[in-house]
């Protein structure tokens, strides 16, 4: 008995050496390199990614779709490869509510929940997020609930000027424009109504610090699974999302990725490219 505390210090340590390394991504680019960390707490979509990854077969595929202040998304290894659809795999999802879609998450892409229920996803594509800055009242507001309100306001006659006004703005397409009116109109149109238009599942505070800081897609959370983070580069992200697209938010000029995977010690990554491991 009086040996047990050594053998559960050894078992600590060993324990403690397992963990002093990660795995360095970096994902090169025309644009220049983004380097990531792949978080532990999805291990699936961390194991699955390093595999491709250092089996090469990342390599030659191209960020397909960019979608400006939204995300960048690539890594069609089964299209590269021409596989046939039996053969594409997918992942269990991996949700988790510390990783949101805060802006260079990584996050990856899936099927639809019409036939994919489970919200499984993809084996190999990923995307990575760009997104924009929200205040907390548009975090806070159901925008299907503000938009149905606000058309039935519209449609009383003494609102006559308020309609023509939203009118002119939609004719010149200012989107952005239209959003704030609507949101200037909320507590209006909830003691009119008697109405709550706030979302229905209540924004948690990670949220609301990442979305109106850094920015990010937070319709996505806790429906794509967030398996890494862009740790530096951001200013590559951005050169992406700028590339002009065609059809299907293809970009006209294909930009390719590299990519490779190193294990380093953590220590190293948080010197080198400013992450704290928690």
């Amino acid at each position: 008995m009086r040996f047990e505390p050594f053998g559960i210090l050894l078992l600590l340590i060993i324990i403690g050496c397992s963990t002093e390394k990660d795995y360095l991504v970096t994902i090169h680019t025309k644009h220049g390199n983004m380097y990531a960390i792949l978080y532990d707490e999805t291990p699936k979509h961390k194991a699955n990614f390093i595999q491709l990854a250092e089996a090469g077969r990342f390599d030659s595929t191209e960020f397909h779709r960019i979608i400006k202040d939204f995300m960048i998304q690539g890594g069609d290894v089964f299209g590269k490869e021409n596989l046939p659809p039996d053969q594409w795999h997918t992942i269990p999802a991996e949700f988790n509510p510390d990783l949101i879609h805060e802006k260079g998450s990584l996050s990856a892409a899936r099927q639809g929940d019409n036939i994919n229920p489970t919200k499984s996803s993809s084996g190999c594509q990923f995307y990575i997020v760009q997104g924009k800055i929200y205040d907390e009242l548009t975090l806070n507001t159901d925008p299907r609930k503000l938009q149905e309100a606000f058309m039935k306001y519209l449609q009383l006659e003494s609102n006559r000027g308020l309609r023509d006004r939203y009118a002119q703005m939609f004719q010149e397409q200012n989107f952005d424009g239209l959003n704030e009116l609507m949101l200037s109109k909320k507590t209006e149109l909830e003691s009119f109504f008697n109405i709550n238009l706030n979302q229905d599942k209540e924004i948690r505070a990670n949220q609301i610090q990442a979305y109106t800081t850094v920015g990010g897609t937070p319709h996505l959370d806790d429906t794509y699974t967030v398996f890494g983070k862009v740790i530096k580069g951001m200013d590559v992200l951005d050169k992406i999302a700028e590339e002009e697209t065609g059809s299907g938010d293809k970009p006209l000029n294909p930009v390719l990725m590299l990519v490779d995977v190193e294990e380093i010690s953590k220590k190293k990554i948080t010197q080198e490219y400013g992450y704290e491991y928690k």
